[in-house]
């Protein structure tokens, strides 16, 4: 299945690490797989083996090779520590994956995509029933001993990992934005993550794509730790057991654990689908009775166990970083139940008093949640008021679903619903200390946020705009009432504007913790105020709670008048996702709109501002991440400008 792409991975990853500035932070490659021995004694109760320091780099326990102490290797629920020969032992379930936990200070093993070979599946009989995409085939009876190689690794306790929300390819098409988005971008940053952890939704529902994406990202010499999401899943499963089964089967379990210097992973797979059939969820969540083959974002009876026992054997003085898909809580969905997790009252509980973190996708917003923050709806919807910690929704690579006009490299803008980019999270740990930044694709990589104006005329065009797009769509005018070039440019200001304007600063990673200031014309820096305070009121929409940047590329949207002569009719009109081909239409609004945001601050303008040029002078300090600054440069003329050219005065000379 992976066959056909693996030479040029391996080709395009060699010619890379051959770069002097890339190859200055790269891992050394360490391909292997397990050692899994099916010779000798096989225990029905017990799987037993060793986690050994593979000096040859084989993957196989040979004489002579060492075992190594006190790591912990799991059955998905119970946790073991090895004994001083490396060791372990461990209680037989009958559907399983037995994997070591990476321990600080070692590798494990990836193959030629650097996916983490760790992992043994154990599913006697396989799918239960043949899949679409395949399933997981029987894996007959279990071995006789599963020994897990690891290398000592050259990350310490200071390491940089790229967080990707949803990368969400729906088609190959999609693959190749990818490449030339996200891939490239990392090959040309100034330096090497240690590792790519890629938050659930790596594909669009065609789970046939997971090879190629796993090689596309693959080239970037990283091991890639990947999160499973909603649209990853055997659609076809009738069970949640068994809907992870291709998963397993292309990537590896949908639970685990692995360490990283001073930090612990805890991989939560908490998209339960088909929902339901835990006694609390289906008693506590209706509609997973109500609909056929519904999700909702939960942690399972096993998953909170399996959360605890690697707590316990783990220092409480280590960061704790849950990633999962489902946001553990969002701004986004604050109201809505599967798309949050619901029992988080009870992992609370689990990790109090230790350093945690929290990161997640799904949404395709940029969420960054500080301790203390509150929602209204969070409590009927996650059992808890406020976050006791930081909870990250990491946006996504895909962006608003790879939607929107081509930018200058021809991938979709696809701006999100919060008003952010498409991009990936910068995750620099420092010991159990750690910065957050967003670098935003395609766009300088110290670029923090949006600068815009919001004026009357600009509020009066999004609700005219909104109201189009708010009605059924078979009763509207196919055309919509205004374009984005009926909008007046909302950075030259009449003295009438100036009476209901203010600036716009859309601060990507922009939190409770956040300081934005503005100096206007060289004034002294006066703060800007949030637009949404989180202190547990409901999420504020509309045209006031927009970012007008971001919303005048969402609502005309040029790509979806693309048509031609070529006969082909896969190439006319419009296709995102899985959604059916739309016929070319004229312009509009397709995807989200960033009427409602938690990352916006706003200033009044001053209404007695003279005539003529004007600077507006951001800056942003945050508790955890780089400081920022921008500049806005706007106008203010007392007469009217002519928006186009002005023929009436040229047609009034001939030229001699």
């Amino acid at each position: 299945m992976t066959k056909t792409y693996l030479p040029i991975a391996m080709a395009l990853a060699a010619s890379l690490l051959a770069g002097a500035a890339y190859a200055q932070s790269a891992a050394t490659p360490y391909f292997a797989k397990i050692d899994v021995r099916r010779d000798g004694h096989v225990s029905a109760k017990t799987i037993a083996g060793v986690v050994f320091d593979d000096a040859n780099r084989n993957g196989r326990l040979d004489a002579g090779e060492q075992g190594v102490a006190g790591v912990k290797v799991s059955n998905s629920l119970d946790v073991v520590v090895t004994d001083k020969a490396g060791r372990y032992a461990l209680p037989v379930r009958p559907d399983m994956a037995v994997f070591v936990i990476q321990p600080s200070g070692w590798r494990v093993p990836t193959d030629a995509r650097w996916v983490p070979q760790f992992a043994y599946q154990h599913k006697p009989k396989g799918s239960p029933k043949a899949l679409r995409y395949g399933g997981l085939p029987p894996t007959g009876p279990l071995p006789a001993s599963i020994n897990f190689p690891i290398i000592p690794t050259e990350t310490g306790q200071n390491f940089e990992c790229a967080v990707l929300g949803d990368v969400q390819p729906a088609s190959n098409i999609e693959v190749g934005y990818v490449r030339d988005s996200l891939v490239r971008e990392l090959v040309n940053a100034p330096k090497k993550p240690a590792c790519l952890l890629a938050l659930g939704d790596i594909v669009s529902d065609d789970l046939n794509l997971l090879p190629r994406t796993a090689e596309v990202m693959g080239v970037l010499g990283i091991p890639q730790w990947w999160v499973q999401g909603n649209h990853d899943y055997d659609h076809d499963a009738d069970h949640d057991i068994d809907s992870s089964d291709t998963w397993r089967r292309s990537y590896g379990p949908n639970n685990y654990a692995f360490e990283m210097g001073e930090a612990v992973f805890i991989v939560q797979d908490n998209v339960s689908f088909p929902c339901g059939e835990d006694p609390d969820e289906a008693r506590e969540r209706p509609f997973c009775k109500q609909y056929w083959k519904t999700y909702n974002g939960r942690l399972l009876p096993d998953q909170m166990t399996f959360i605890a026992n690697v707590l316990k054997t783990t220092d409480p003085k280590k960061l704790v970083v849950f990633a999962a898909h489902i946001p553990f809580a969002g701004f986004d969905n604050a109201e809505s139940q599967p798309h949050q997790t619901d029992n988080m009252d009870k992992l609370y509980a689990l990790v109090k008093g230790r350093p945690a973190l929290s990161l997640t996708g799904h949404s395709h917003t940029l969420e960054n949640l500080a301790a203390g923050d509150s929602m209204g709806g969070w409590k009927d919807t996650i059992g808890v008021t406020t976050i006791p910690f930081r909870h990250l929704v990491a946006g996504a690579v895909a962006g608003d679903w790879w939607g929107g006009d081509y930018d200058i490299d021809g991938t979709p803008m696809s701006i999100q619903g919060d008003g952010s980019p498409r991009g990936y999270v910068d995750f620099a740990v420092t010991g159990t200390d750690y910065t957050l930044d967003y670098r935003a694709s395609g766009l300088p990589r110290d670029l923090a946020m949006w600068l815009s104006v919001s004026t009357p005329r600009f509020r009066d065009w999004a609700d005219k705009i909104f109201a189009w797009r708010d009605a059924p769509e078979d009763k509207r005018d196919p055309v919509p009432p205004l374009s984005v070039q009926d909008l007046p440019d909302v950075k030259l200001l009449s003295p009438a504007d100036l009476q209901g304007s203010w600036l716009t600063a859309d601060v990507w990673m922009g939190d409770s913790t956040t300081k934005v200031m503005v100096a206007v014309d060289g004034a002294a820096p006066m703060p800007m105020t949030r637009t949404q305070e989180m202190k547990g009121e409901r999420v504020l929409s509309g045209s006031a709670y927009s970012d007008p940047f971001a919303l005048q590329r969402q609502l005309t949207m040029a790509r979806a008048a693309i048509q031609s002569r070529s006969g082909d009719p896969e190439t006319q009109g419009y296709v995102q996702g899985r959604q059916k081909r739309l016929p070319p239409m004229p312009p509009q609004p397709r995807g989200s709109r960033a009427d409602h945001s938690p990352h916006i601050w706003r200033y009044d303008l001053p209404k007695d501002l003279a005539e003529g040029m004007h600077t507006a002078v951001v800056t942003v300090t945050r508790d955890q991440g780089e400081p920022s600054r921008d500049t806005l440069v706007f106008e203010v003329r007392n007469a009217p400008l002519k928006p186009t050219f002005d023929f009436q005065h040229w047609d009034k000379f001939k030229n001699q």
